[in-house]
């Protein structure tokens, strides 16, 4: 009797251990801990819906800004990133990596864009010789390629002039700009609250997203598809791609904008962890 009870304390006890062993959370035992900075480009293309004047913009390679950026670096720093994906096309892989290595060896000067900026400065401090490219465009519907082709039609030129003028411009949402008078961290602050990458999407789902140009048809929302949330699902993808091994940290920098779905994919994600941007982000004003 005193064996059969130990055999079954025994059997009790590992199907106890079983079971918290498939119990425990993936996210604890695997999860990649990812940061993810979203920033404003630095060197004001104006490919975006926002747009900004010669005298709303700054230099960011003026002294004070090179100083503000070395200072932010330091901090993202502290999160110790393997691994940094940045906001250029995957097929620009090869020019970046040849950047890269220029930038290390002393042999290249820093252009604006804040992937070379930050993603650079970042790579070179922590040793990291590979910067991998993420961003990709959207795929459209076949019927949304047909309009975009057809540039001389009155459906393309309606199609074309509704997306900058339409009854909701009063309802969108966009932070107002500090750069200027508090600087690039405190702008970095602002575009990277929880509460405004929230609101940013609705930017998304009012105006040209609601454009029909047939009553009850879905053009706009079909170009919205893939424009925005396919794309940013490729971005996405893209992030998976990139071979990780337990002990790698990732570190995002993208247009502010991209947050409002990436981080959603990313908080879902049994494969990441993300990790709060709002930890590395200070200036004197907000200690």
């Amino acid at each position: 009797m005193i064996k059969v009870k130990r055999a079954a304390d025994i059997k009790w006890y590992l199907f106890l251990l079983l079971w918290l062993v498939a119990a425990t959370p993936i996210s604890a035992q695997d999860a990649i801990p990812i940061l993810t900075l979203g920033t404003f480009h630095f060197d004001f293309p104006n490919l975006d819906k926002v747009q900004y004047d010669e005298n709303e913009k700054i230099d960011i390679l003026e002294f004070t800004y090179q100083n503000e950026i070395e200072t932010l670096v330091d901090a993202l720093a502290e999160f110790s990133p393997t691994i940094i994906a940045i906001e250029r096309p995957a097929e620009m892989q090869w020019k970046i990596d040849s950047l890269l290595r220029l930038y290390q060896a002393g042999k290249y000067e820093l252009g604006r864009g804040e992937y070379e900026q930050i993603g650079f400065r970042l790579a070179k401090k922590l040793g990291i010789n590979h910067i991998y490219c993420v961003d990709e465009w959207g795929k459209h519907y076949e019927n949304i390629n047909e309009l975009l082709n057809k540039h001389d039609s009155r459906e393309y030129i309606d199609f074309e002039n509704s997306f900058y003028s339409h009854p909701d411009s009063i309802k969108e949402f966009h932070p107002e700009s500090v750069f200027q008078d508090h600087g690039i961290i405190a702008e970095l602050i602002s575009l990277n609250k929880p509460e405004n990458i929230r609101r940013s999407l609705g930017n998304y789902l009012i105006g040209h997203f609601k454009y029909e140009s047939e009553p009850h048809d879905y053009i706009g929302t079909d170009y919205e598809t893939g424009r925005w949330f396919n794309r940013n699902l490729r971005i996405f993808r893209n992030i998976q791609r990139i071979k990780t091994r337990k002990e790698d940290r990732i570190i995002v920098i993208f247009g502010a904008g991209h947050m409002n779905i990436l981080n959603y994919l990313l908080e879902c994600s049994p494969e990441y962890r993300l990790e709060d941007i709002g930890q590395y982000l200070t200036t004197e004003d907000s200690k």
